[in-house]
């Protein structure tokens, strides 16, 4: 075995939190908090012996710099009942609202769909629509042709849309005024007209971020096994569960297995932009499945890591088997191989006494270009903005009834909210099965049938809250 030694694992997420410090308390993709992460990673893999690389591409960049506000008759909506458009533009406008194709019924609405729903619409008044049918990307578009100052979209009032929406126009440039979703009580409210003013301060733009590559130097490279971790945070704040815990657990695993020798390579990857929508890891596979696909087709499997510190944790493997989590769960069919990933996980959770339970593939973390290629994936998750059960409680300890990290995609994800029994148990099955297939000269469904035969049945203990970006389109709805 390979051991990361006490204490690295935290050493990393020390400095990536004296690095947010620096930077605004962030270190999101696109700011100098995560320019400050990559040259951290690049320098310790270099001291190692790796020659890593850093990969550069373009991203849609979003940050809403202090929060929407709306305010009807002098009086401002409640924050509950107003959220912000991804990508949507910045300023403050004061004038008259004026509804467009809506009268309010709790329905998905055609309103704003179409050019001709604004034949009547007076330029510079502020548009109300609904929501429904279209995106809202195109309803927002539409109201700018027709000269609307700015854009309040309000919910269908539907069963389980009455709140605010939030909500995005799929990417910057859609329209530089603001746009902003509404609660459905706070939209039929305005339906009468009226003055109204709407004030938005966001950035919405491209920017330039970094993945960083690294390989070991011995290995068959046509059976490479890749180890990643996305290092970027949301702009809320210093993202160290999320995921500067991943990160720097696949850093210790990488720095102790510099020196070690392995039947097969070993590639380790640390995500740009996965917050924004996983651009870094679909550019990494976009980029080999063009220009590079002999090296795409020698990926053997991808493991990936994203919160392994949460402090009210789960143990929890990706379902590579489909026995706890189906497509009526959400759930991404996982290729084939992915069985023996989680069942080596399990594996070692159980020679060491721990129990484990399951997480299904919902596509909102790194591994999901990977899987769309047909490559056998797995990896661990402790559990994100799902709340734990009472039979999770009994079986991993915490607090049932509350999440599993509740400082998730907020300023309060900083070292406080690590658990480092939880980080060095997670830390220590990441490293077990990292070598275990990096050694491995089997097919993945003969390590599997092997496996299989050796592992208890796992607890029915699961978890079907996924993870993955704030404020990407994956995470808003586009309609």
């Amino acid at each position: 075995a390979v051991d990361v030694p006490p204490g690295k694992v935290l050493e990393h997420l020390e400095v990536f939190q004296a690095i947010a410090n620096a930077n605004n308390s962030n270190r999101a993709s696109g700011t100098s908090g995560y320019r400050g992460s990559v040259d951290y990673v690049v320098g310790r893999l270099r001291a190692a012996g790796y020659a890593p690389r850093v990969q550069t591409f373009s991203f849609p960049f979003f940050q809403e710099v202090s929060p929407a506000t709306v305010s009807a008759g002098g009086r401002p909506l409640a924050a509950a009942d107003v959220a912000v458009m991804t990508y949507s533009g910045s300023g403050t406008v004061t004038a008259p609202v004026q509804a467009v194709g809506t009268t309010g019924e709790k329905a998905a609405s055609t309103s704003g769909c179409e050019a001709g729903d604004f034949a009547d619409f007076v330029p510079g008044n502020i548009a109300l629509l609904q929501r429904g049918t279209c995106t809202f990307g195109v309803k927002a578009a539409n109201a700018a042709a027709a000269g609307a100052s700015a854009v309040l979209i309000f919910n269908t009032g539907l069963p389980g849309a009455e709140g605010a929406v939030a909500g995005t126009l799929g990417a910057p440039g859609v329209t530089t005024i603001p746009v902003v979703g509404l609660s459905y009580a706070a939209g039929v409210a305005l339906l009468g007209g009226g003055e109204v003013t709407v004030s938005t301060q966001t950035v919405s733009e491209s920017r330039e971020t970094f993945n960083v590559l690294a390989q070991t130097r011995s290995g068959n490279p046509e059976r490479t096994v890749m180890v990643g971790a996305h290092l970027d945070s949301v702009p809320q704040g210093p993202g160290i569960n999320d995921n500067a815990s991943g990160s720097a657990g696949i850093l210790a695993i990488a720095e102790v297995l510099a020196g070690t020798e392995t039947a097969n390579a070993v590639r380790f990857a640390w995500w740009g932009a996965e917050e924004f929508g996983l651009h870094g890891s679909r550019h990494y596979v976009a980029d080999l499945k063009t220009n590079d696909p002999a090296t795409l087709g020698n990926v053997a499997l991808y493991l990936n890591f994203d919160m392994i510190g949460s402090p009210n944790h789960g143990r929890f493997v990706y379902d590579g088997d489909a026995s706890a989590f189906g497509p009526d769960d959400g759930s991404v069919p996982a290729p084939a191989g992915s069985a023996a990933i989680e069942a080596a996980f399990h594996e070692h959770f159980g020679s060491r006494g721990l129990a484990s339970g399951e997480t299904e593939f919902s596509g909102r973390s790194d591994y999901g270009p990977f899987i769309a290629e047909g490559i056998a994936s797995g990896g661990l998750f402790t559990g994100a903005e799902g709340i734990k059960t009472v039979e999770q409680a009994a079986l991993f300890g915490g607090r049932a009834g509350i999440a599993y990290d509740f400082c998730y995609h907020a300023s309060c994800d900083d070292l406080s909210n690590i658990d480092h029994r939880t980080l060095d148990e997670m830390t220590a099955a990441a490293s077990a099965v990292t070598l275990r297939f990096a050694n491995s000269p089997l097919g993945l469904e003969e390590e599997a049938r092997q496996l299989l035969a050796a592992v208890a049945p796992v607890p029915a203990a699961t978890v079907d809250q996924g993870h993955g970006p704030s404020n990407a389109a994956e995470a808003r709805q586009p309609y």
